[in-house]
Parts: C-alpha cells; sequence; structure tokens
C-alpha cells in the first residue's frame, strides 16, 4: 500500500483524512510544527516542521508515494508576507519536493474563496475565474498555489487536483463554530442583510472522503481528475442566519436580534481595516469587507463535477451530527459565558 504524508495532519480535517487514510491500509506520515502523540500511536509517522522550511519538507516527502497538502494559515487578518510564506510557498516547496523525489503525486487542500469576488455565487461551478479583486490575503495566496499546483499538472509534473471544501464543521471544530458562540457571547454577532443568502457547508467526514477519493483517482492515474479542481460541500445549503442559530441554539446561546445592512457592514469592514493598517493594530477588526460579503451573499456551489469525476456522495449528516456537538457547544457555551 502507498506511503502518504498529510501535512497540517494535527489538524481539524487533517485527523480527520488520516483516521481514514489508516483505516484503509495507507502507511501515512504527518508534517506539522507540533508533535500529536495520539496519531504517533494511532500509527502516523510524524515528521516535526513547517511547510515553510524548504528542507523540512523535502525530508518528509522523500520515500512517500503521495501528499495530501492540507497546512495552511487561514484567517480574514494580518500581513500579506504570512500568509503568502505559509499557502503559495508552502505548497511551492511541497510541488517541488514531489517532482525531486519523484512522489509526483498531489491532493491540494483549497478553498471555495479563491473564486469570492464579493458578488453572489449562486450555484456556481468550477469554470468560476478567480477574481481581479481580493478582499483579504487568504484567498489571493491560495488561488497563487492551487494555480501553481493545478498547472504542474497539466504539463506533466505531476499528478495533482485541488479540492475546495467550504465551511469545515462537526465536533471540534476549531474555527467556526466556536467564533460564532464567542461573539454572541461578547455581544459582537449582528445579522448582515437579510440573512436569507444560501451558504454552503460541509461535514468534516465529507471533507476527508472527498480527499481519500482525489488520492485513491490520482494514484490510479485518472487522467479526468488529473489538473482539476472541485468544489466539495454537504450538497445542502442552508440561509446563512438560519446556520448561525443553528449552531447558537444547539449551544444553548442566546441568538442575536440587532441586524445591519450589506453595504453599512461593508463600508464599516473598510474603514476598520483602514484604521487597523494606519495603526499598524494587529488583533483582526470586528468587521472586515470579506466577512460583511461572506455573511450576507450567496456563496453555495455545484458539486456535480466532484459527483461524476470523483464519485463523491456526501452523506447527510446535519441532524445526527449537530446532535454529535450538542455536549460539546454546550460546554463551550457555558465555558464561553464565565470568561
Amino acid at each position: 500500500m502507498a506511503t502518504v504524508l498529510v501535512t497540517g495532519y494535527g489538524g481539524f480535517l487533517g485527523q480527520a483524512i488520516v483516521r481514514l487514510l489508516l483505516a484503509a491500509g495507507y502507511a501515512v506520515r504527518g508534517l506539522a510544527r507540533s508533535s500529536y502523540p495520539h496519531l504517533v500511536q494511532a500509527g502516523v509517522e510524524p515528521f516535526v516542521g513547517s511547510i515553510t522550511d524548504r528542507q523540512a519538507v523535502l525530508a518528509a516527502v522523500e520515500g512517500c508515494d503521495a501528499v495530501i497538502h492540507t497546512a495552511a494559515l487561514a484567517g480574514v487578518w494580518g500581513p500579506w508576507e504570512d500568509y503568502y510564506r505559509t499557502n503559495t510557498m508552502g505548497t511551492s516547496h511541497i510541488l517541488e519536493a514531489a517532482v525531486r523525489t519523484n512522489c509526483r503525486t498531489i491532493v491540494l487542500t483549497s478553498s471555495p474563496s479563491v473564486t469570492f469576488a464579493a458578488v453572489h455565487q449562486s450555484g456556481i461551478d468550477e469554470t468560476t475565474p478567480y477574481p481581479q479583486k481580493w478582499l483579504c490575503h487568504y484567498p489571493h495566496t491560495k488561488a497563487l498555489a492551487e494555480s501553481a499546483v493545478l498547472r504542474a499538472a497539466s504539463t506533466g509534473s505531476v499528478w495533482a487536483c485541488s479540492l475546495r471544501p467550504h465551511l469545515i464543521w462537526g465536533k471540534g471544530d476549531p474555527h467556526l463554530m466556536p467564533r460564532v458562540v464567542q461573539r454572541a457571547r461578547a455581544r459582537q454577532l449582528k445579522r448582515v442583510g437579510t440573512g436569507e443568502n444560501l451558504i454552503d457547508i460541509v461535514h468534516v467526514d465529507n471533507a476527508a472522503t472527498a480527499h481519500l477519493l482525489a488520492l485513491q483517482k490520482l494514484l490510479a492515474r485518472d487522467a479526468a481528475v488529473n489538473s482539476q479542481a472541485f468544489f466539495i460541500t454537504d450538497g445542502q445549503p442552508l440561509r446563512c442566519w438560519q446556520w448561525i442559530s443553528r449552531i447558537l441554539d444547539t449551544a444553548g446561546v442566546a441568538i442575536p436580534t440587532g441586524s445591519i445592512g450589506y453595504r453599512t457592514a461593508y463600508r464599516v469592514g473598510a474603514l476598520l481595516e483602514a484604521l487597523h493598517s494606519i495603526c499598524r493594530i494587529r488583533s483582526e477588526p470586528r468587521m472586515t469587507r470579506f466577512v460583511a460579503a461572506q455573511l450576507a451573499l450567496d456563496h453555495y456551489f455545484s458539486i456535480d463535477k466532484a459527483r461524476r469525476l470523483l464519485g463523491y456522495q456526501p452523506q447527510s449528516l446535519l441532524e445526527s451530527a449537530m446532535e454529535e456537538c450538542r455536549p460539546w457547544l454546550r460546554e463551550m457555551g457555558q465555558s464561553t459565558h464565565k470568561r
């Protein structure tokens, strides 16, 4: 069975991918800045290092048959250099190492935000181009990384594809759900726009399954998958405020009643971004243009291509997984309240 390196293997998505790979019989390596003894005990061969370190990446990739590259710097605020060094150059190191070591198979974890141009995205597919204007550094640097990997695949340097999972959720989610709960508790959460805009989400198990399917297709040298990007979702768009309210209700947290118009929120975001930049404030503004647009506009996607070429069939996990999340979210809501 093939040996697969998972970068960012200790992350939320990374751990879910590792569990699937091990269950499927793959030999698994992990590259991350920290060590994860429970994953090592499960059978992962650990490499401690950063994807920004070219030599650390080369050492981890050496002897592997494939790389699933999930490691990235996420967020909507911070210096360009930080995002570029991690997301763009880190991916460049993976690409270089794969070619040098004859690994040559890469599944890249990208993001649907690489196509976001602050307009409604209502059931769009992968023919949608990258925007001309970027609202934050994360999607810009991820787009640069994705285009480099897909270009290398199209020229025959590697076999690779890019997956774009959207708003990964589930028990243990370190980003989406905690952010919603914490902002609501701090009375910093308002509905932006009508809240009726449709958004896609993807459960972590569905996202991990898509990565395994993509890996198997590439290792089998399926030319239809090579050099392609795929949107990955649960296939069940939700109304944005309905989803936020569901999270808060499950956590036992009061649902905010305040609201702000989209155009006003966008202008406030632009003003706060300018203020933080001028004053060199490193903390994230309470509102940004990107966040305002994401909260008010449609962003849901066609997954027909993933269904057709990867054989991806997302499980309907909304009800069962939310019940699984309930004790965890309740504890989070109570502990946040105490702070």
